[in-house]
């Protein structure tokens, strides 16, 4: 793959005309301004991300995560950008210097096609179909159609997010920059190519929009002959990946430790740990020079290290694998690939997350809860939709925007429509319609 066709500023949906501009911003520069200012990212502050939504101790949702991934994201491509033109400077005159906006914008986009109660979400979608009463749907659908409920990815329905043509909205999608789109894409392959892991890039309905990308770009495809569709990734994919694994576990640290579901002496070993003795004892007297006594706000300046730090390793990282990346054969996340000290400290984090704090009860409790929401309102909603001339099914459908092609006449744009409906729905209102629809609380008037 080469970086003079991989950062292309084409817009999805508006290939044949060209669209007059007022003013200097960069194409992808618009394509941030149109994701901070549209609703499906505004919804991601009423979206868990680990832990429950806030009562009075404030942690963080999808959009405070996303926000701050974009944060990264935008560090490690202008750093990227920055060596990568030392070594290659003739890219200074191509668009490649502005990949930092771009692998931003993508991680302001990576969260967006979450379900509401995260995983939990997303699972109870999965498992309403292989499980669950949508199990019916098996012969009624065709086997792509199939293999895309049945591992109904939150990547997949962001890139659906952005690049479907819902009614009533003009263009395709967001009619965002191919680059954008392509950095979204974690998992480029089909979903019958998901294997264990259940992950997948594009549902079937969107592959033709990912197949126009990916040629126009030169995304190296991977799949032989009579194997299932499988592409490299684009090499931001590796950036935007990085920015989410760097925050969502160092952030997940502090929030727990502000839930006191670790106590403070564990939450400093485990920061501390990412440095050696040297520069540990320099954090600690910088901590005391500027005379930081609240435990949380020591927290606060050790993770902002850890982040600094693991920011770095990964641009390193990049560097060092350029060529493996550029040719479609990196294995793993960048983070797999950063020095080993800082690499086993993460990994020391991981194992530590998954006992402490993904398993902890506040956790549990919101993934129990969700699960139920959203199992429920699969139920109704598809029952609604197979039977649309019951009197229950045309109110519960009455409910559905205008958006959702709910009433088709094919049977997959219906349940397709239903899945973009919940799917879209932020928690809060989630438990609302699930409290409506079994009668647990009337409307205020």
């Amino acid at each position: 793959m080469d970086w003079k066709h991989l950062i292309s500023n084409k817009r999805q949906g508006q290939e044949k005309r060209h669209s007059e501009r007022h003013d200097d911003r960069t194409e992808f520069k618009r394509d941030y301004d149109r994701l901070i200012f549209s609703a499906p990212f505004r919804r991601l502050q009423n979206k868990t991300q680990v832990f429950p939504l806030p009562g009075s101790i404030f942690v963080h949702n999808r959009l405070t995560h996303s926000l701050e991934v974009a944060s990264v994201g935008m560090s490690l491509g202008n750093d990227v950008a920055h060596r990568t033109l030392r070594q290659h400077p003739e890219l200074a005159d191509t668009l490649f210097p502005q990949i930092g906006t771009i692998v931003s914008t993508a991680c302001l986009a990576h969260d967006l096609g979450n379900p509401p109660f995260g995983h939990s979400g997303e699972k109870a979608i999965q498992t309403f179909f292989t499980e669950g009463k949508g199990m019916v749907l098996k012969g009624l659908v065709s086997q792509s159609f199939w293999d895309d409920i049945t591992h109904f990815e939150g990547n997949a329905n962001a890139f659906r997010l952005l690049t479907h043509r819902f009614k009533g909205r003009r263009d395709g999608g967001f009619a965002m920059t191919y680059s954008t789109l392509a950095s979204i894409v974690k998992y480029p392959h089909v979903s019958s190519a998901a294997g264990k892991k259940g992950k997948f890039g594009f549902f079937t309905s969107e592959l033709p929009i990912y197949q126009r990308i990916a040629d126009e770009m030169g995304i190296s495809c991977l799949s032989q002959e009579n194997e299932p569709l499988r592409y490299a990734r684009h090499p931001l994919v590796y950036l935007v990946e990085a920015a989410d694994d760097i925050c969502y576990e160092i952030m997940d640290i502090e929030d727990a430790h502000k839930l006191k579901i670790l106590s403070f002496e564990e939450t400093e070993r485990m920061l501390l740990s990412f440095f050696d003795e040297e520069n540990r004892q320099k954090i600690l007297k910088r901590i005391s020079d500027e005379g930081i006594d609240d435990d949380n706000e020591k927290v606060v300046y050790m993770r902002a290290c850890v982040i600094g730090k693991l920011e770095n390793c990964c641009v390193e990282a990049f560097m060092h694998h350029e060529e493996d990346i550029l040719n479609g054969t990196m294995t793993g996340s960048l983070i797999d690939h950063i020095d080993t000290p800082q690499r086993e400290a993460y990994q020391q984090c991981c194992q530590i997350s998954v006992n402490r704090i993904y398993r902890s009860k506040p956790v549990l409790d919101v993934e129990l809860s969700g699960y139920k929401i959203m199992a429920t309102l699969m139920e109704v909603m598809t029952d609604a939709i197979l039977h649309p001339d019951r009197f229950y099914s045309q109110q519960l459908i009455g409910r559905v925007s205008s958006q959702y092609d709910i009433c088709s006449d094919d049977l997959e744009t219906r349940v397709m429509s239903v899945i973009d409906y919940i799917s879209g729905m932020t928690d809060v209102y989630a438990l609302d319609v699930y409290q409506k629809i079994n009668g647990i609380s009337l409307p205020i008037v």
